[in-house]
């Protein structure tokens, strides 16, 4: 069942049998996407990273409705000759394809290079041969790096506190680039901290789910007072639709988040009220960015998202935390709460 989108009829007229393709569809965000854009009426492309297990990522987990009316590619968007038959014949690009886990790109920077800004180059490049009418690039609050002033506007300075972060700025610029020469139509969607039910462990709040479902004596985390804007997955799939119908916003970037800042302890501290586990918090080394690299506060300011879009978030912090929890309750044989996920 399709459910609690809350998809607005001109939302759904605007894409009704509008043939649409997500990147990056196995995700955790992607996953979303697709679900909202099927109950919305498209007809969906879904690129799916291609892996010798043969599996689809979050798309293996969506309702079988969902599934059966889309169509899977299995693909590599670092491959720009099949980012151009995978474009053909869309009305709309959303480019969620990306590595994104911040650890991993200390471990492997060059593959977050050749995926987050090569690959936006060959999406963008295949959308511009096409005529693409309009692709919306996915950006991240990390460009920010240690916000130095609250709430984010989009006159902040971008910082690359991390080779993933710096790979961001690369994807965010290939962008503009791309519409200041060529006009290509694109819009940035820059999300919050996304998080929500099928999310994996790689993520704080499924960590810290997973682990107090799993019963551990200490909770094992990185630090705990970095402040976050969590946005609910949702809302952030409803705010790709907007980026993708809403008329005359070629060439702009637009935040989406809450507006509302909360440390890493005050949601470890909410989600152990939510499970009926308490239990005292260890720090990590393994967990712990290096020197320099550690964001210290993102909040968003989503008031031009707000004018342009009409997008304010609707599921509160406390909603969103009480569905990861039962998400996490019901597939934690998924999750490996005794070892640190990158």
């Amino acid at each position: 069942m399709i459910d609690d989108f809350h998809l607005e009829d001109a939302l759904k007229a605007a894409l009704a049998g509008r043939r649409v393709l997500v990147t990056g569809a196995g995700g955790f965000i992607g996953g979303h996407v697709v679900e909202a854009l099927v109950a919305a009426g498209a007809q969906v492309r879904a690129l799916v990273r291609y892996n010798g297990r043969n599996d689809f990522g979050s798309i293996d987990e969506l309702p079988g409705e969902v599934k059966a009316a889309i169509e899977v590619v299995t693909g590599d968007i670092r491959d720009p000759h099949q980012m151009i038959r995978v474009v053909e014949g869309c009305d709309i690009v959303l480019h969620l394809a990306a590595l994104i886990a911040i650890p991993f790109s200390y471990v492997a920077p060059q593959s977050y290079v050749e995926t987050n800004v090569s690959g936006t180059l060959n999406i963008l490049e295949a959308a511009r041969l096409h005529g693409t009418p309009r692709v919306v690039v996915t950006s991240t609050s990390e460009v920010y790096g240690t916000a130095i002033r609250v709430p984010i506007d989009l006159e902040h300075p971008l910082q690359g506190q991390s080779p993933y972060s710096a790979s961001k700025i690369g994807s965010d610029k290939i962008a503009e680039s791309y519409f200041l020469s060529f006009q290509t139509p694109v819009v940035t969607l820059r999300p919050f901290n996304t998080y929500g039910p099928r999310q994996s462990d790689r993520a704080v709040i499924p960590t810290i789910a997973a682990q107090l479902l799993a019963g551990v004596e200490t909770l094992r985390l990185g630090r705990i007072d970095p402040v976050r804007d969590f946005l609910y997955v949702r809302d952030t799939a409803r705010a790709f639709l907007l980026a993708a119908t809403v008329p005359g916003i070629e060439g702009r970037t637009l935040h989406v988040g809450t507006g509302v800042g909360v440390t890493i302890g005050e949601v470890a501290e909410r989600l152990m009220q939510l499970t009926g586990h308490v239990v005292p918090i260890a720090t990590e080394s393994q967990r712990l960015r290096p020197d320099g690299s550690e964001v210290e506060r993102l909040i968003c300011d989503n008031s031009v998202a707000a004018e342009v879009l009409g997008f304010q978030s609707r599921v509160s912090l406390g909603q969103g935390l009480g569905r990861v929890v039962e998400s996490v309750r019901g597939r934690l044989d998924r999750y490996r709460p005794d070892r640190y996920q990158r």
